[in-house]
């Protein structure tokens, strides 16, 4: 198997060399295939067993350096509750965090790769971008009330998922430096039918119960064409709104009696899912398809706010909040239609496609400012409307020059965006007396073109060694133009033992709310930068001359196998991150405004600051244990995580003088480290147990609030302690195509509670019970 055909089969342009160090054992599994008599198939397999050297094989894809890869059968063997994010976060490098380091929106997690955050985190179905998320307005302190885009395809859908991190994932464009998910579906390759349903009971009744059902069917219309259609319900409910009493906040109110208060737990999610696929094989070099899409979420309230719910005992709701616990208080509709087409030619392979995405996000009106900022505070709901239009094209050309095997591969890449926030009212608005400042007549609409041309080169330069240099150029009509790209290699010292190294440039486009003229964030002092986080109220506004963000990634990192199937991997990576855009803290101007009586409000607006860095280690090991069990185990650890932000001093409303400042905050709330384990064992031919656990480390509180750039109080400096999680899960495939899963997660019933302090930002639940049912027809 060529580099670039392996690439193409993978269903996404996965970087060659995070495959150079596997293709030896890839090929002498082809070579066996091809030379030798295969054995009779393993009894219920439905394939070949090629030998130890093929479980080898598997396990390199599986955890490779700077690549992982979740299969259909991973997912079967460890179900998914709701989301995606559930399993792709037990890969090395992974975790879930919220889109800021303030802790805000805390429940709401997404997937983020070494430590870059959410934000620089490309998410992928089908090679295609999926950019949803970018809808939900961005707080100051770069929080989003979204559960991220992971949660688009039911797991039942999935055919495998692919984790690549560090500098393989520059050549992927904006979005990227943290790494790439891409979620790749079941192709309508034979007729089938395909029913599932699944349930999840958590053992208290505090906790929300989560119920799917899907449906799957492939149909072969005629020899060349193939129609595929997926049909997906899912309702995961809200946590009960005393979820969290046990770690209440007591203290006075202004008549004198003790109010205790509390967060809320996760809110619900009603997923409904639905997808049409055409596939025509038009002659043997040319492959078109055709997919419609239409997804739908939509919350189940459970009382959480952007600055702390304030739940209480004697009151479940919130002062002045509009909606109730269990109502649909925003949702989400996605459409999506695409052209695909695959060809296979003489002198090479092309793989594009054309994607139109459109995305309805409704909610109930916010407070803006002070206390009820992020509380629903009206019955009218806002919109906004993200359109996306994205197209690739690839070309992979084998070729020898000078008698060594290359592959070249050539792509370009366009993705348009307009955000359309007419009907979305929850912003201030601004205007200042010369009129240099008027918002109240700014477009709602905002929209950005960004065309990216890149070349990459995979050298066979000897036996042993394999360099693949990369370059790309974007060219935008807002930041103007970035040049990306690096070199990987990777070195075979023995048979067993490679090395690979790299260093890339990644970047990411500013979103569409930093630079609107529409978009303009107000905190009525709570948000206000240091000094003057009591001088409300303070303006955030759009930015047109945002430059990318840019990231200089490097890695280094060794890899053994050998012939009796063990598996290890060892990775040290270092990101620079520069121009990350923030919420600025250096005040450009004031303006009046109402607001608690006449004052002249102080105006800031997004920019880029200087750098922040981020270092790690990630490892992975797997071996056969006998001959019915497999090990496997991976971990991160998190050497630093920060971001420098330089601050203006000033003198406050009190007269207190505050000097200029640098400092430092972290980019995301992960733990020090992070452990994933799980022993596999074939009981019988049919019957698979695993147990797992995952042990997460110490998560430190931040010392400076990113909000207001201003050092926390140590009372509220509350770190969250590491614990460990324990699974038990078993599969049985019966004869008759039924596949019957069931399991415990968090055995040990190590519930954590969310108080909102310090790193204590989100809810890890109890005890559950699962149980699901598929059947193949």
């Amino acid at each position: 198997m060529t580099p670039s055909r392996a690439r193409l089969v993978s269903g996404t342009a996965l970087v060659l060399t995070s495959l150079t160090h596997f293709t030896p054992a890839l090929a002498q599994v082809s070579d066996l295939a091809a030379d030798s008599e295969l054995v009779e198939p393993a009894v219920g397999t439905g394939g070949y067993e090629l030998g130890t050297i093929v479980l080898t094989a598997e396990e390199q894809i599986k955890q490779a350096l700077g690549v992982s890869t979740i299969t259909e059968e991973d997912i079967e063997e460890r179900p998914v509750v709701n989301d995606l994010s559930e399993i792709i976060r037990k890969m090395p490098g992974v975790n879930l965090t919220g889109t800021s380091p303030s802790g805000q929106r805390g429940n709401q997690r997404q997937i983020d790769i070494r430590g870059m955050g959410p934000e620089n985190v490309l998410i992928l179905v089908d090679g295609r971008p999926v950019l949803s998320r970018t809808s939900v307005k961005m707080g100051r302190s770069g929080e989003r009330d979204s559960r991220g885009d992971t949660n688009w395809v039911p797991p039942e859908m999935v055919a495998r998922i692919e984790v690549i991190r560090g500098p393989a994932a520059a050549r992927y464009g904006s979005g990227a430096a943290g790494g790439v998910v891409n979620i790749i579906t079941k192709q309508p390759e034979s007729d089938l039918l395909q029913l599932g349903a699944s349930f999840d009971v958590p053992e208290s009744d505090l906790e929300g119960m989560t119920q799917r059902y899907n449906v799957l069917w492939n149909k072969r219309v005629t020899e060349d064409v193939a129609l595929r259609f997926t049909g997906n319900y899912n309702r995961s409910g809200a946590d009960e709104p005393e979820l969290n009493a046990a770690v209440a906040d007591c203290a006075p109110d202004r008549s004198g009696e003790v109010v205790c208060t509390y967060d809320a737990g996760n809110e619900g999610v009603i997923n409904r899912d639905a997808t049409v696929l055409l596939s025509w094989e038009a002659n043997a070099a040319n492959t078109f398809g055709l997919e419609l899409g239409y997804s739908q979420q939509e919350n189940i309230f459970a009382g959480d706010t952007q600055l702390g719910s304030g739940l209480s005992e004697d009151d479940d709701s919130l002062i002045g909040q509009l909606a109730e616990d269990g109502e649909t208080t925003n949702e989400m509709k996605r459409g999506t239609f695409a052209l695909t087409h695959a060809g296979t030619y003489g002198w090479g392979d092309t793989n594009s496609y054309l994607q139109y995405e459109r995305t309805l996000n409704r909610r109930l009106g916010e407070g803006a400012a002070g206390g009820g900022e992020g509380a629903i505070n009206s019955t009218e709901w806002d919109e906004a409307i993200l359109e996306a239009v994205t197209g690739r094209s690839e070309a992979y050309i084998d070729h020898s020059p000078f008698g060594r095997p290359t592959a070249l591969t050539l792509g370009a890449e366009i993705r348009w965006e307009h955000l359309d926030l007419t009907d979305y009212n929850a912003f201030a608005t601004l205007q200042s007396d010369d009129g240099s400042i008027d918002t109240t007549t700014a477009e709602g609409t905002t929209e950005q073109t960004t065309l990216g041309l890149y070349v990459e080169e995979n050298i066979q330069a000897t036996d042993r060694l394999t360099v693949t240099p990369a370059a790309r150029v974007d060219f935008a009509d807002t930041f103007g133009t970035t040049v990306s790209g690096g070199v990987n290699a990777a070195y075979e010292l023995t048979s067993n033992w490679t090395v690979k190294g790299g260093i890339a440039k990644a970047f990411k486009a500013p979103n569409l709310y930093q630079l609107s003229d529409k978009y303009v964030y107000v905190t009525g002092g709570f948000g206000c930068p240091y000094p003057y986080f009591a001088d409300g109220p303070c303006y955030v506004l759009g930015n047109s001359d945002l430059d990318a963000e840019t990231s200089i990634n490097t890695e280094i990192g060794v890899a053994y196998t050998n012939d009796r199937g063990v598996n290890a991997t060892l990775t040290y990576f270092h990101n620079d991150y520069r121009d990350r855009i923030q919420s600025g803290t250096e005040q450009i101007g004031t303006v009046p405004v109402q607001f608690r009586g006449v004052q002249d409000a102080r105006l800031y607006e997004w920019m880029n600051v200087p750098e922040s860095e981020v270092e790690g280690l990630e490892g992975s090991f797997a071996m056969p244990v006998g001959y019915r069990a497999r090990l496997s185990v991976n971990a991160t650890y998190m050497i630093n995580s920060s971001q420098t932000i330089e601050i203006e001093g000033g003198t406050n409303s009190d007269g207190e003088v505050f000097p200029d400042a640098v400092i430092e905050v972290p980019l995301s709330l992960v733990p020090d480290y992070t452990i994933n384990a799980a022993f596999e064992f074939e009981a019988t031919e049919q019957l698979t147990i695993i147990p797992s656990l995952t042990h997460y480390g110490k998560i430190e509180a931040a010392a400076y609030s990113a909000s207001r750039a201003t050092p926390v109080e140590e009372d509220d400096l509350e770190d969250r302690d590491p614990y460990t999680l324990v699974n038990l899960g078993m599969n049985y495939a019966f004869d008759n195509g039924t596949n019957l899963k069931a399991g415990i997660t968090n055995v040990l019933d190590n519930r954590i509670l969310r108080s909102g302090e310090g790193a204590n930002t989100y809810n890890e639940p109890g005890r559950a019970f699962y149980f699901g049912l598929t059947k193949t027809f």
